[in-house]
């Protein structure tokens, strides 16, 4: 779908800015800005305490942050404040916002949520009045998206956004409906996530949908020289631990090769709150000198880490509250650097492991055939090279982060503004 969004300041609405575990969406706003886009973020909760990737520094965007109203008076004046400004700006469309508000939050299992996306959005909306915002964009289709949805109606500005996995999945399907429809346009990272939102708009509204995959910026992940040459083995996985990442599975999986005598060594990083359920697994096999828990791990340390891996395994699944991934990023960026890729075959990961072509698939939550993909990439080096370079190859194609978010940059109705000089090292994007 061709967007007919006039060029000027887009709004970036997010959760929470910077994160550590969002680097996709830090890539895209550099990317954005070095096509032209003139962007400003809005966070709705504080930062993340440091450390923060380097490449948050590169960002030129300010950064507005949302007033709690927990903390204290202060924040209330200020929300306050705002909501009558924007009522004065446009009385009927506040006092629209706020019947939908009324309404909405009676349908709602969590009328409270509802008044409190509607109390940030008028915050939001005098701020994009101010800014000369032409356009608000949220990242996420729960509350980032409800906000944005909030500050179209009190202010007029069009919205579009980005589901991505959980927030798309555990919103209720209304919800969404009622927010995509509203939007001008919606996109998403996967293919699946494409498919469940069309059937959620039906025929009339489906071309509303884009796909729009998180890009790897290849000059960042240059393909490693040589594999590396090690004694023991290094099987690598990233990824928050929560259930839908299936580290539990691959923990299991580790002590299926063990018993069958291969050698290696597992490194899990992320941090979360499965730590301490993870260690207990860990030490219920006998496997504290194979399998370590590295902890949350800046970008740029992580990429040396790829470096050194002979495999990366990453076993998600559909956890019971629904919650799944979309593409782990953490994925493309093992396949770019050159290494060999295990993965389950969940929602959108076939898009890019390719089972027997760019990686090695398996059922998820089954630890044996885990093991058993492990151990054929173990025993068959060279075999794990060819998937490797097919996988570069893919990722060259369809996921380089300059051409997916040029996309977006268009969808945005950016596409008169004018790229940055030396957009990337190797070229720039006519637009």
């Amino acid at each position: 779908m061709v967007s007919t969004i006039p060029a000027g300041p887009v709004a970036y609405i997010m959760k929470r800015y910077p994160r550590l575990t969002e680097t996709f969406i830090l890539n895209e706003i550099r990317a954005m800005e070095r096509l032209g886009a003139q962007l400003h973020i809005v966070s709705l909760l504080p930062p993340e305490p440091p450390p923060h990737h380097p490449m948050v520094a590169e960002v030129k965007a300010p950064i507005l942050a949302v007033p709690m109203a927990e903390v204290g008076q202060g924040a209330w004046v200020a929300l306050a404040q705002a909501h009558g400004r924007a009522l004065v700006a446009a009385p009927w469309r506040y006092l629209g916002a706020l019947a939908c508000a009324a309404w909405w939050s009676i349908q709602s299992p969590s009328p409270r949520s509802v008044w409190k996306q509607f109390t940030r959005a008028g915050f939001v909306a005098a701020f994009c009045r101010r800014a000369g915002i032409r356009h608000i964009h949220a990242h996420f289709a729960n509350a980032p998206a409800a906000v944005a949805r909030f500050t179209s109606l009190m202010s007029g500005i069009p919205y579009s956004f980005t589901a991505h996995a959980k927030d798309l999945y555990l919103t209720p399907k209304r919800v969404i409906q009622r927010r995509a429809r509203a939007a001008s346009f919606v996109a998403t990272c996967t293919g699946y996530n494409a498919h469940y939102l069309r059937d959620l708009l039906g025929p009339g509204q489906a071309n509303k949908i884009n796909l729009v995959y998180h890009g790897i910026d290849l000059t960042h992940f240059a393909r490693r020289a040589e594999e590396p040459i090690q004694t023991t083995p290094l099987i690598l996985s990233v990824g928050r631990l929560v259930p839908k990442k299936g580290h539990d599975d691959l923990i299991e999986a580790c002590a299926k090769l063990r018993d069958v005598g291969h050698q290696f060594r597992c490194m899990i990083v992320g941090a979360g709150p499965l730590r301490d359920t993870l260690t207990s697994l860990i030490a219920k096999h006998d496997l504290q000198t194979l399998v370590t828990l590295e902890g949350a791990m800046t970008h740029a340390s992580l990429i040396d880490l790829y470096r050194q891996a002979n495999i990366f395994a990453l076993a998600p699944c559909i956890a019971e509250d629904g919650d799944r991934d979309g593409i782990p990023n953490v994925i493309a960026e093992a396949m770019a650097i050159g290494v060999p890729v295990v993965s389950t075959d969940v929602s959108g990961i076939p898009e890019v492991v390719r089972d027997g072509e760019t990686g090695l698939l398996v059922p998820p939550r089954d630890p044996s055939a885990l093991a058993d993909a492990i151990g054929r990439l173990l025993d068959n080096p060279a075999y794990a090279v060819n998937l490797a370079s097919a996988a570069r190859i893919l990722l060259e194609t369809d996921f380089d982060l300059w051409s997916t978010t040029a996309t977006l940059h268009g969808l945005m109705g950016c596409a008169g503004c004018s790229p940055l000089a030396n957009t990337t090292p190797e070229r720039q994007y006519a637009q």
